[in-house]
């Protein structure tokens, strides 16, 4: 599977959703002459630092093959990248993975220090439940309530103590240890799969998807979180630091299990490819009833084949 980077037509989708979700996402940081003005600007510092919004763009991609409508979805895409910036913030703090670059800047604790980083990071999480609840707040009707209520609360288990928060559990705990391929399964499915997941079922549910597209959908959320992971996990042995935006060799530096320590660098390059065409097969059963699916295969290859 070979993803053409110079695709015009699937670069130009991607960049065009990414700008509307930081458009988004700036609008809702503002920074004012007011005493805790330091925390915003590390709050502003960390969102700015972009990538490229995979997750709020598998949301966008679902509403539009849903033929639903972004503003709707938006506010929710945008609540669940505050929330992935937020654990990068503490990610990298020495506590934790201890790293100071991330996408090739300075790492938040390193421009504002160690306080202002865990400050910024917990204002992220609540800013983004603030703009989920505000938006349910302003919905008169009942039944698209409820639904936000459900989208909501798919993005706070997905952050939570059985979500996000314990696969990086699992991964501290796990440092200098063995373990075996289930607990790396699972550390993953949370800490990275968990999230992902949500940028697209949040969409089902704001949408009214029916149950069947909502298996398809999780299957597919599933194969490109694991896919994210592996993929991660090689760049980590096959990229630099130019490339990456963040130091390689951190994985092997703190000893942690992998899908190539455990596997094997080739093996885990096959994995990487068997998942991949699991989640374009899972699209694949739904193309009967909805037409706009090349987008979210084209995310799965692109996925599959990042440099960075």
């Amino acid at each position: 599977m070979n993803l053409n980077y110079d695709n015009i037509s699937f670069m130009n989708k991607l960049t065009e959703l990414s700008n509307k979700i930081n458009q988004r996402l700036l609008s809702y940081i503002s920074i004012e002459e007011v005493p805790e003005k330091t925390v915003i600007e590390a709050m502003k510092y960390s969102v700015e630092a972009g990538g490229k919004r995979i997750r709020p763009v598998l949301s966008l991609a679902v509403c539009e093959m849903l033929n639903g409508s972004e503003s709707d979805v938006i506010p929710y895409a945008c609540a669940l990248e505050m929330i992935h910036t937020y654990s990068l913030i503490h990610d990298d703090l020495p506590a934790m993975d201890n790293d100071d670059y991330r996408r090739g800047r300075l790492t938040s604790h390193k421009v504002f220090g160690e306080a202002i980083a865990i400050l910024a990071g917990d204002a992220l999480l609540n800013k983004a439940y603030e703009i989920m609840l505000e938006d349910i707040s302003n919905t008169g009707d009942m039944e698209k309530v409820m639904a936000k209520v459900r989208a909501t609360a798919i993005v706070a288990e997905a952050a939570g103590s059985k979500g996000m928060i314990a696969g990086q559990v699992v991964d501290m705990e796990s440092e200098e240890k063995h373990i075996d391929i289930d607990t790396l399964r699972y550390m993953h499915k949370c800490k990275t799969g968990a999230l992902i997941k949500a940028s697209i079922l949040l969409s089902t549910e704001l949408l009214n998807a029916d149950a069947f597209v909502k298996e398809k959908l999780t299957i597919y959320s599933e194969r490109i979180g694991l896919a994210f992971q592996i993929k991660d996990d090689i760049l980590d042995v096959e990229s630099s630091l130019e490339e990456l935006g963040k130091p390689t060799g951190s994985d092997e530096n703190n000893k942690k299990a992998t899908y190539v320590t455990i596997y094997g660098l080739e093996e885990a390059k096959k994995l990487l490819n068997k998942v991949t065409e699991d989640a374009i097969d899972s699209l694949e059963a739904v193309e009967g009833s909805y037409r706009n699916t090349d987008f979210l295969k084209q995310v799965a290859l692109f996925i599959c084949n990042r440099r960075k």
